[in-house]
């Protein structure tokens, strides 16, 4: 584990490049987008008629000062300039246009960090998009990033999980759309005329999420006295080992969408389903990244054990709590994995203190992802509402559903003359409420998830410093 851990450091410090956001242009490039922002409508263009919009001349100066910014950190980032170049073109399209809803096809089609990977690049991107779990509007944004790619996890991307999309990054500095719950780059949140026909990249920051692992699930360990391993008590310790435990997740868990016995695209996109049927697809790539971990652990890889801890720890602390109760899919898979350990004697709740039996749990957690892949595969031979009921059982038999719940009364409950898309509007905002003893915990870790908003790693922190 040092091993890996040391060679990541030396490479990061060998190609990082120049620093970015010492430089003047990034100062002046992340004020001029903060100017823009407040003036933009949810959509992305420009309310003119608004209190305190500027004049038309004015948003245009605005935007050339982004450009010139732009321009400026070019020479420090020399893979971005053909980005930079049309990121500029679409910036001049935009003012030119009018401000009206703004088209970046251009440059996000130019901009391909995926293309090639080296760890420790640094990129600058300015899109106008919304932050995924952050800011819904498509405002305006800049980040300052870094590229996470150590010879370990290439080699294991190269000759295992193959997954030309994914890019592991940190960040450097970023505009308040960040200063979210967010922690994704993906290309689809980017206004643009038309979508791509496919999309080619999809970029994940590993130290938000470390940091934010880190925080909750420490915690979680004090209040409910749970006796870590010494392994894992060093991941909750380690932001570096966190971060790189997330990018061996990030990257099995992304590529396990597309790969296996799909009933359904993958995505599930452009479908209108039930969210429990989305929750049951996030942890079924949750799992199936488990049962990989445990397997590299077999074949004594450094990062195996570390991946299992974290996908335990986040699902049974983290997910459950975390956001609104609202077709809140996370939450749900992280109930679903809580309780299925519970009930096979895995995790007990004994004496006010968590229990995890170490040995049993891996296995458990395998077996509950052979019962979600035996419910896909037999998916495929269903009709979709069928698919639907079938996946409402085996969460429900787990879980309890809400006592007013229409969908738990069965088919004869529900109007079937309706289309399957309809009939997802009787599905309840809350469909399986949090246990008593979930409700506790998110009473005592509503601060401490509070408090992650926003977050970076010690790493990011001290370099944005």
């Amino acid at each position: 584990m040092a091993d890996i851990l040391s060679s990541t450091a030396a490479q990061a410090r060998g190609i990082s490049g120049p620093d970015v956001i010492g430089h003047p242009a990034w100062a002046e490039l992340k004020e001029a987008v903060e100017t823009v922002r407040p003036w933009q409508r949810p959509d992305g263009s420009v309310d003119f008629d608004a209190e305190g919009a500027p004049t038309r001349e004015q948003a245009a100066r605005t935007l050339d000062r982004i450009a010139e910014a732009v321009g400026r950190l070019t020479d420090l980032l020399p893979h971005d300039a053909a980005y930079h170049r049309a990121l500029e073109a679409d910036l001049r399209r935009w003012a030119g246009d009018g401000f009206g809803v703004p088209d970046f096809l251009d440059s996000l089609l130019a901009f391909q960090p995926a293309a090639d990977r080296a760890d420790g690049r640094r990129h600058v991107v300015v899109f106008p998009m919304y932050t995924q779990n952050g800011n819904p509007d498509r405002n305006l944004e800049a980040v300052a990033l870094r590229v996470m790619w150590p010879d370990w996890l290439a080699e294991l991307e190269r000759t295992r999980y193959d997954n030309p999309q994914f890019v592991p990054i940190t960040f450097e500095d970023f505009t308040p759309g960040y200063d979210t719950n967010s922690a994704v780059l993906f290309p689809e949140t980017v206004a643009v005329r038309k979508p791509p026909a496919r999309w080619s990249w999809g970029a994940i920051f590993c130290d938000r999420e470390a940091a934010r692992f880190r925080a909750v699930t420490a915690a979680a360990v004090d209040i409910l006295g749970l006796d870590l391993p010494p392994e894992a008590a060093r991941l909750v310790a380690d932001q570096d080992l966190a971060q790189q435990t997330y990018m061996l997740w990030d990257m099995i868990h992304d590529r396990t969408h597309s790969h296996g016995d799909l009933p359904f695209d993958p995505f599930m996109i452009k479908q209108r389903a039930p969210f429990w049927m989305y929750g049951l697809e996030e942890l079924r790539c949750d799992l199936t990244t488990f049962r990989e971990a445990v397997k590299l652990q077999a074949e004594g890889h450094p990062m195996g054990l570390g991946v299992q801890y974290a996908i335990l720890f986040d699902r049974l602390f983290r997910f459950p709590v975390t956001g609104a109760r609202v077709r809140n899919y996370d939450g749900l898979g992280g109930q679903l994995l809580f309780s299925y350990l519970h009930k096979h004697d895995a995790v007990r709740w004994t004496d006010n203190t968590l229990h995890i039996d170490w040995e049993r749990a891996p296995q458990v957690t395998n077996q509950l992802c052979a019962e979600i892949e035996t419910l896909y595969r037999d998916g495929i031979d269903r009709p979709k509402l069928v698919h639907w009921f079938a996946a409402y059982d085996l969460v429900a038999h787990y879980l309890s559903p809400h006592p007013g719940s229409v969908w738990a009364k069965g088919p004869d409950a529900l109007d079937l003359t309706l289309p399957p898309r309809k009939l997802v509007d009787d599905v309840l905002a809350d469909e399986f409420p949090l246990s008593m003893f979930y409700e506790a915990l998110a009473r005592k870790l509503r601060e401490v998830i509070a408090s992650t908003r926003g977050i970076v790693g010690d790493s990011a922190a001290r370099r944005a410093a």
